[in-house]
């Protein structure tokens, strides 16, 4: 199975279905604190739910699409991050991440994501990459600005979460900028 080291304590795995009731439990045990910014959250409600979706992860590695991966602390299982999808066209993709509330506020995030943007600039060959946060989520928004990304601006009503719209901020980096 693909694994990325990060730092010592910080690795990348690519899930597979053996992994499914994990999966399932961390996001379980954090439910309240996911369900704020993520709008899969309350329609996942057992294991077996995330088989298709473990599938679909698998495919889009396989298909050179870019990947999701769990975030592996210490040996343990404490979110998720990866690409959406790449654009090969235009050298381009889009990270998205989550982690567990227990997990946060040890640079475990900010980690993955510095993996994460060498990685599509150096294995994947790409020269920009964006990341996308509600202008209400001010942790997300942390991890892109601690790595110098630049905030290019708002897109109004970018996204439908639980009956209303918020606006996401779009963070930019480009190949010779990550660089320097």
């Amino acid at each position: 199975m693909f694994i990325h080291p990060v730092t010592e304590d910080i690795s990348l795995k690519l899930v597979g279905q053996e992994d499914a009731e994990e999966l399932f439990t961390l996001v379980d045990e954090s439910r309240e604190h996911l369900r704020e910014w993520l709008s899969w959250v309350d329609s996942m409600t057992d294991a077996e739910q995330y088989e298709p979706i473990i599938h679909a992860w698998l495919r889009q590695f396989a298909e050179e699409d870019g990947f999701q991966a769990g975030i592996m602390y210490k040996g343990d299982l404490v979110g998720f991050a990866g690409f959406h999808s790449i654009n090969y066209a235009n050298r381009q993709t889009s990270i998205g991440y989550w982690l567990a509330q227990d997990y946060q506020g040890k640079g475990i995030m900010t980690a993955v994501v510095s993996a994460l943007v060498d990685y599509a600039f150096e294995g994947y060959d790409l020269h920009r990459v964006e990341i996308r946060c509600a202008t209400e989520n001010i942790r997300s928004q942390a991890v892109p600005e601690r790595l110098g990304f630049k905030k290019e601006g708002v897109i109004r009503d970018g996204e439908f979460l639980y009956g209303h719209y918020h606006d996401l901020l779009v963070y930019g980096m480009l190949e010779n900028e990550w660089k320097k």
